[in-house]
């Protein structure tokens, strides 16, 4: 009989645990955008729809008690996979229907659902199955592989559907194709996982359901909200990247739109090549960088820079809608954006990771994310709305300014004093 070790070399699963992490959540945010623009859905039902896709990493926090007190990490991870297989065939069965749209979005809504707890569950595994040292050497490897993940979902999704379009004239088909594929992978996920993640002594309900007088939802919020200063802590949560915010669900549609409406007319396989391949690979380079920074300087002296970099991005954009450049151009234009981006990023994640502390760190870590989810998700409501109210260019220009409110944020936030210093790898 079988039976799955308490530990294993971390490398054999911390990189497919972490890109299955990154595949849905870019599919369901990202993706999508670029699926129903090639579907003939406007920008600013796409903008606001689509952001309502953003629910479920917000409100993950009201069941990131009950994965922690209910079941394994372990088993919360193989199931999540298994469903969120099956959601993404639905989406791709479900173009051909009447009302594709809204049957689709359904379809997408349940799996950002299955998407969001996988991530409480993946995040509270990687705490119990890796030591400290292991955790901190790791937290690198993680990331690049939920960049990679990114690579995949906007990069060779992306392409792939673009080169079936090419061939067949089929969108509809060619996006079905390439959905079913993602599908198709994460059963291989599931798979994998099932015979491969370990089962480390730690991995078992943080309290029995039985337990008298204790409430783990109310006690994971009462700790969490009683961290030093959370009010500052939870506007810069919420306000860090409100700039982009509002610019990220326009990016792409900005890309695939004609020059005559004010975007760079450019084809769904180049979108895939230069914003999902070659921009997310910038992401990623630019979150290392940044990540090594921050281990050099600490995280005091490594804010405020960060954070202006952060927000370069939307300057990018104003330039791009401002010339109109061809793919040429462009593409080193938004190489540069999302290195920038992803360089700035990196002090927000190590921020997360300070704010998830204690008995319940995996809730915590699921509040603040969910948080950050949040104050993705309202700016996309309207975001759609403005940029067809002021067109590219001015949308662009007023995003440059809804970075500000981020910057004061960092006059008040809270930074201990072991978060300041360089560390020895």
């Amino acid at each position: 009989m079988h039976t799955t070790p308490a530990s294993r070399n971390p490398w054999v699963f911390v990189p497919t645990l972490y890109f299955a992490e990154g595949v849905p959540y870019i599919l369901i945010n990202a993706v999508s955008v670029v699926l129903y623009k090639r579907m003939g859905i406007d920008n600013a039902s796409i903008a606001f729809w689509t952001s309502f896709l953003y629910f479920p990493w917000v409100i993950k926090m009201l069941w990131g008690p009950v994965v922690d007190t209910h079941s394994t990490k372990r088993k919360w991870i193989v199931t999540t996979q298994l469903v969120m297989s099956g959601c993404l065939v639905i989406v791709a069965a479900s173009l051909h229907l009447p009302g594709f749209f809204f049957l689709s979005l359904a379809a997408f809504f349940v799996g950002a659902f299955i998407s969001a707890t996988h991530d409480i569950a993946a995040d509270g595994f990687y705490l119990l199955a890796l030591g400290k040292e292991d955790q901190s050497l790791f937290v690198g490897i993680r990331s690049t592989f939920y960049r990679l993940a990114m690579i995949f979902g906007q990069g060779f999704i992306v392409w792939l559907a673009g080169s079936f379009e090419s061939h067949t004239g089929d969108t509809t088909y060619s996006w079905t194709l390439a959905l079913t594929i993602a599908g198709l992978l994460f059963l291989v996920m599931y798979l994998y996982h099932r015979i491969i993640l370990p089962e480390p002594p730690g991995d078992h309900p943080a309290m029995e359901a039985g337990d008298p007088g204790r409430n783990p939802f109310v006690e994971a919020f009462l700790s969490y909200i009683a961290q030093e200063k959370f009010l500052p802590l939870l506007a810069f949560i919420l306000l860090y990247r409100f700039g982009e915010a509002f610019l990220i669900k326009l990016a792409q549609p900005f890309l695939l739109d004609s020059r005559e409406v004010g975007g760079l007319g450019l084809s769904t396989s180049e979108v895939g090549i230069v914003y999902g391949t070659i921009g997310v690979g910038c992401l990623l380079a630019g979150g290392i960088a940044g990540g090594f920074v921050i281990k050099k300087f600490g995280l005091r002296r490594c804010l405020w820079p960060l954070a202006l970099i952060v927000n370069l991005p939307m300057l990018v954009y104003v330039f791009l809608s401002s010339r109109q450049p061809s793919v040429f151009i462009a593409a080193p234009c938004v190489a540069l954006e999302q290195f920038c981006y992803g360089f700035g990023f990196a002090a927000y994640l190590v921020f997360l990771m300070f704010a998830s502390r204690g008995r319940y760190q995996t809730s915590h870590y699921a509040i603040s994310t969910g948080l950050m989810a949040l104050g993705m998700m309202l700016p996309g409501f309207c975001s759609g709305y403005l940029q067809k109210l002021l067109g590219y260019h001015q949308f662009f220009v007023l995003t440059a300014f809804l970075g500000i409110p981020g910057l004061v944020t960092l006059f008040f936030v809270p930074i201990p004093e072991e978060h300041t210093r360089a560390k020895e790898s």
